[in-house]
């Protein structure tokens, strides 16, 4: 008799660590190369934004498991706008956001770089990037953000990043905030001076 191997799933989970959907479980695709940030980088990520999170429009470039956008809106966020190319990432934050009947998350198919070079309408407020490691786009991305002209004045750019990478180009009138390493990542928070 033929043992039937399980099939394996596509899906995952990941928690949601605060505000009104503290310890809800969503669901997350299972993607080479996918690391959706942890716990604790996410609690230290928050408590910084803890006084620039209400209400705010976010944008989430590289969205993957779309975890820091899902616990911005828990946290009180007004929108996010979550682009991934991957067309099973982008299905799992669309039934995410039905699971959590919110209308406040956009998840859209679309290359961050190629969305950054069509002159996006904003203005965002806070704005996630965690490109995949090793791939080397964090300094493309960081000059068309700033060339975008869709930051509000003020705003703050959280960066993911391998802690053995070189330190990211900053665009003129950026500064850092704080920065953190956690295990093999390397985290900040930087303010715009639009």
């Amino acid at each position: 008799m033929k043992r039937k191997t399980p099939k394996k799933s596509t899906l995952s989970t990941i928690r949601i660590i605060a505000g009104q959907w503290r310890g809800r479980k969503l669901p997350v695709a299972v993607i080479d190369g996918l690391r959706p940030t942890g716990d604790r980088i996410r609690e230290t990520l928050f408590n910084w934004l803890d006084a620039n999170i209400d209400g705010a429009r976010c944008l989430d470039l590289f969205a993957g498991s779309g975890v820091l956008g899902l616990e911005a809106l828990s946290r009180g966020a007004g929108q996010v706008t979550a682009l991934d190319s991957s067309r099973v990432a982008v299905s799992a934050l669309v039934e995410a956001s039905q699971l959590l009947n919110t209308s406040a998350l956009q998840a859209m198919q679309m290359d961050a770089i190629q969305w950054l070079k069509s002159k996006p309408a904003g203005p965002f407020d806070l704005v996630f990037i965690d490109p995949p490691f090793q791939a080397g786009l964090l300094d493309e991305t960081l000059a068309l953000l700033a060339a975008s002209n869709c930051l509000a004045a003020g705003a703050l750019v959280y960066i993911e990043r391998d802690r053995n990478d070189d330190p990211p180009q900053l665009p003129n009138g950026w500064q850092i905030h704080k920065d953190k390493v956690a295990g093999s990542v390397s985290y900040g928070l930087y303010s715009v001076d639009t």
